[in-house]
């Protein structure tokens, strides 16, 4: 049987640490909690659990304080889990056969988390695939009969466990502060950390977290060398930060750089929301139809889903033709 260290970073989370440590503590060997600056009753819930408290000074930068954090645990594998996660009694067991039957050549084992959408998150579906038990040390081998080499992709198992991730709030203020000192420091993007950026905005941003971020994606919509779905991202936010700011020219110049070319649920639902805005329903009606029925969504789902048709519903109540207006307001309870 493997033994496994439950590694978690915290940070003010005295409201769910003890449910989350309830559900997993009696099935790991070890548990280091690395604090990252909490003024609550964190620490001391930690301590009711293990001895294993430490402090990390934080530096805006995850990656450094979970590196710390891995650099302190002692067994075989590493199960890092956030506070506001739970492993119901189902996925308990599933866990405690995994460990008993986990075959020691495997080097990250992927777990389900679910319950994506609940709150907001920056995610567009509600269950995903991600790696969550990490073997400490790695033990390089050799392959093939010729041409022999080392191999370097790790090995990774798929486990049918689920995560049920349960947070009280949107962490999204945290987020766009690190976002914006990158900014600032002039730090490149990562295209996946990019994407999270501006799914994030489209998740929870507030018109002021879309002023500071419009430069910054305006620069990439300009660039003739950014690639095509950098640019679909890009025009996104520059859209929304202009139709805030109510510089309905850019928004109409940035938009049509879309639609003429695949045009993605977000810009269709925005164009539908400026007309809307103008009075101009029939206008509005076609692009909400678009935003629903003739694209995708790449940012947040919801604008190819709930959100255009609510903004159906709301411009053929206006409208007048309420039959239309009651058949959308179906197709919503249903969705």
């Amino acid at each position: 049987m493997i033994t496994v260290s439950l590694c978690m970073i915290v940070k003010n989370e005295s409201k769910v640490l003890s449910r989350c440590l309830d559900s997993v503590a009696d099935l790991v060997d070890e548990i280091v909690i690395v604090d990252t600056g909490s003024d609550d009753d964190t620490k001391a819930i930690a301590r009711l659990y293990t001895d294993r408290v430490y402090d990390f000074k934080w530096i805006d930068d995850f990656a450094a304080a979970r590196n710390y954090a891995f650099s302190l645990c002692e067994c075989d594998y590493i199960y890092s889990a956030d506070a506001d996660e739970i492993l119901n009694e189902e996925n308990r067991q599933k866990f405690r056969i995994l460990k008993e039957t986990l075959d020691p050549e495997i080097e990250i084992v992927q777990m389900y988390y679910g319950n994506q959408l609940e709150n907001g998150t920056v995610y567009n579906f509600d269950r995903e695939l991600r790696p969550k038990l990490f073997k400490r040390v790695r033990q390089f081998k050799w392959i093939e009969r010729v041409h022999e080499t080392v191999r370097t992709d790790p090995v990774v198992y798929d486990s049918d466990i689920e995560i049920t991730h349960k947070p009280l709030t949107n962490h999204a203020s945290r987020d766009y502060r690190v976002f914006e000192d990158m900014i600032r420091n002039g730090e490149k993007f990562s295209p996946r950390l990019f994407s999270f950026y501006a799914r994030e905005l489209f998740v929870s941003g507030e018109k002021d977290d879309f002023k500071k971020a419009e430069d910054f994606f305006t620069q990439i919509a300009d660039d003739d060398e950014t690639s095509r779905d950098d640019l679909k991202i890009a025009i996104c936010i520059v859209v929304k930060a202009a139709y805030w700011r109510q510089d309905y020219l850019k928004m109409y110049r940035y938009a049509m750089k879309d639609v003429a070319d695949d045009p993605c649920s977000e810009i269709c639902f925005l164009l539908g929301e400026y007309y809307e805005d103008q009075r101009d329903y029939k206008e509005a009606a076609i692009w909400y139809y678009n935003a629903a029925f003739e694209c995708h969504s790449i940012l947040n789902v919801k604008y190819e889903k709930e959100y255009a048709v609510q903004g159906l519903v709301d411009v053929y109540n206006n409208l007048g033709l309420t039959e239309q207006a009651r058949e959308y307001e179906r197709l919503l309870r249903e969705s």
